[in-house]
């Protein structure tokens, strides 16, 4: 270890009475024993450290859903309330786009600052950004400065989607934390559900947009206030403590002062003890080495990359933007008059967004990552080809398409939704965890960038319905990638999963 204090022994032994390097030469996880099953907590206190952090994925989704109807606003000449509503494709499309190139920019910013930070105040720092962004947008005079709002506000949707997945991973008690990871997806959701519902309402208030985007400063600063309570994550200080970042009993002190309020008066004694397991657990696994950016394409952190990127990667290509396009036409098709208006038919498609992915966070944990990707992953194939026929043969029975949207929507809240961001806070090692997720996330947005760029020069060179098919050939790739790739790791400690990746 780096630094020259004097440092507390740890000593496991394995069920054998081996230690795990000389356990027939298999290196096993140091937490090899029960103690995850009865990993003790408050219910209250857990909650905390997860809702605070998922408020960067309810301000995600929010603007997602107040966009679609500011966008709309503010080409009114009637309720814009401003002289500049006359604006051209190009500059929607910004207006539009400009949150996601800035979480594009925010994604390579933590490369290189969440180590740094911590998982904590990058999580402040995000809230700071959507502050600003917020209030920029909403109070912008004219389009350039509007356009500067949607960017900063990127920036903050960048760094939360990066840091509260890790946050809360690396605070959640094993046994919930499935739960917890997938339920920021629900909060993701439902911030959708409830942009779309105040888009609705406000649509035709003069300025209205203005409020849309308004909303979030409020919520920016109840996020930003809750991470400024909460502790900082006791796996990152630890880190440090074994790169010799500081010094180490100080830093064991502080990562057991942080369990303590993580965990509430349910740990008991124990915080001692689980704080030493872990250290000696990211001693063995060579924590204590720097990290370096050859290292993230080497060994297990490869792997890790193979199978997080390669799910985001998964969850964009499969065509969910393009799905999600033609909903209005589809039940507008199908005879739903009153759905025809894009806010309604947003809303009902956001409400079952909404319980499809509760549904997914109450079977995580007991059911495992892989039997919901794989399930999941079987129902989006056959929509994405029923969807393809409809556009191609069955056009004159637009009961397929409904039916065909509604499993697509439902499948994918069941798997890549909440499944993709728990497995990628899951499975690199803690050292690299900061860098590897930013690069996930980065491989995320820019997917999405590309997919939504590329959709109508696509459509129109080949048509909706080979264009429906090829996006189910895609996802038939998908799902070889999970059934051979993709590990489980329901119920196993991050140290654990990192060992089994070795």
């Amino acid at each position: 270890m780096a630094s020259d204090v004097e440092q507390p022994a740890f000593s496991y032994r394995a069920k054998n009475g081996k230690s795990s390097a000389e356990t027939d030469g298999i290196e096993e996880p140091l937490l090899k024993n029960d103690s995850r099953e009865y990993e003790h907590f408050s219910v209250l206190s857990a909650i905390l450290p997860f809702l605070f952090p998922a408020f960067g994925g309810l301000l995600y989704g929010y603007d997602i859903g107040a966009t679609s109807s500011a966008t709309i606003s503010i080409k009114s000449a009637t309720s814009s309330g401003i002289s500049w509503y006359n604006l051209s494709p190009v500059e929607v499309g910004l207006i539009t786009s400009g949150s996601l190139y800035g979480a594009l920019i925010g994604s390579v910013l933590a490369f290189n600052v969440a180590d740094f930070l911590g998982r904590r105040r990058e999580l402040i720092l995000s809230s700071l950004m959507y502050l600003i962004g917020a209030l920029v947008t909403a109070l912008a005079p004219n389009f350039v400065i509007m356009v500067i709002g949607r960017f900063i506000y990127g920036i903050g949707i960048g760094l939360a989607m990066h840091a509260a997945p890790m946050y809360i991973a690396e605070t959640a008690p094993s046994q919930i934390r499935g739960q917890l990871i997938s339920l920021k997806e629900f909060f993701i959701v439902l911030g959708m559900l409830v942009g779309y519902i105040s888009g609705s309402l406000l649509v035709e208030t003069v300025a209205g947009w203005r409020y849309m985007y308004g909303v979030s400063s409020p919520l920016a600063v109840i996020m930003g206030s809750g991470m400024w309570w909460l502790p900082a994550s006791p796996r990152w200080i630890l880190l440090r403590a074994i790169q010799g970042k500081g010094e180490v009993l100080a830093l064991r002190d502080t990562a057991i002062y942080c369990l303590c309020r993580l965990r509430g008066g349910a740990i008991g004694d124990s915080a001692p003890q689980k704080v030493d397991e872990i250290l000696s657990e990211l001693s063995h696994l060579r924590e204590e080495e720097e990290a370096t950016i050859a290292e993230m394409f080497q060994g297990k952190c490869l792997k890790a990359l193979i199978i997080g990127g390669g799910l985001v990667l998964f969850q964009q290509i499969t065509g969910q933007p393009s799905v999600l396009y033609y909903a209005a036409t589809i039940f507008q098709s199908a005879g739903f008059s009153a759905a025809s208006d894009a806010t309604k038919v947003s809303i009902l498609l956001g409400l079952w967004k909404l319980i499809m992915t509760g549904v997914a966070v109450l079977a995580v944990d007991r059911l495992g990552r892989r039997p919901l990707l794989l399930g999941g992953v079987s129902g989006i194939v056959i929509s994405l080809f029923l969807l393809g026929s409809y556009y191609t043969y069955l056009g004159d029975i637009p009961a397929v398409a409904v039916v065909a949207l509604l499993v697509y929507v439902g499948c994918y809240q069941l798997s890549f939704g909440p499944i993709g961001w728990l497995m990628i806070s899951e499975v690199f090692p803690l050292r690299l965890r900061g860098r590897g997720l930013s690069i996930a996330v980065l491989v995320n947005f820019a997917a999405n960038a590309l997919v939504t760029f590329a959709f109508s020069p696509l459509r129109e060179l080949l048509g909706a319905g080979i264009l429906f098919f090829s996006f189910g050939g895609i996802a038939v790739l998908s799902l070889i990638f999970i059934f051979f790739i993709i590990p489980e790791t329901k119920g196993l400690t991050l140290e654990e999963i990192e060992a089994k990746l070795l």
